[in-house]
């Protein structure tokens, strides 16, 4: 069902700074900040030849972001996001199985102007997991 690895979210509480350490440490691509408010987060995209790194900073208290980083001060991996060929057929084929899906299960459109749905991280080892449509 899954396909391809699509990014590894990171949460940060200073997305400028962290931009800063892959652009100028680490010499990567980065993209323009891109407000996702339906989100509650700030993101920036980092390209790599296999993947993308995806830094996420909350905008606004009421962010899940926020209060991510409230249990983890110093940031850290968020999410994973695979990618599959039907969100709505994975969903269904989940939720059959036992998987949780957050919210009410309708995907929202993510930052890449693509259907998402999120998976409850206590069904996947402790990883919160992304589903995105290509």
């Amino acid at each position: 069902m899954i396909g391809r690895l699509n990014h590894v979210a990171i949460a940060v509480n200073n997305l400028e700074a962290a931009i800063a350490t892959y652009r100028d440490v680490l010499g990567a691509s980065v993209s323009a900040p891109l407000p996702q408010p339906e989100h509650g987060v700030t993101v920036v995209f980092i390209e790599l030849p296999n993947t993308k790194i995806e830094l996420l900073e909350a905008l606004g208290e009421a962010s899940p972001i926020a209060k991510f980083l409230e249990r983890n001060p110093d940031g850290g991996i968020h999410h994973i996001c695979y990618e599959v060929d039907d969100v709505i057929a994975a969903r269904d084929k989940l939720k059959s199985g036992g998987a949780r899906v957050l919210g009410d299960g309708t995907p929202r459109i993510g930052a890449h102007g693509k259907p998402v749905i999120f998976l409850h991280p206590k069904d996947f080892n402790g990883t919160l997991v992304e589903l995105e449509q290509v």
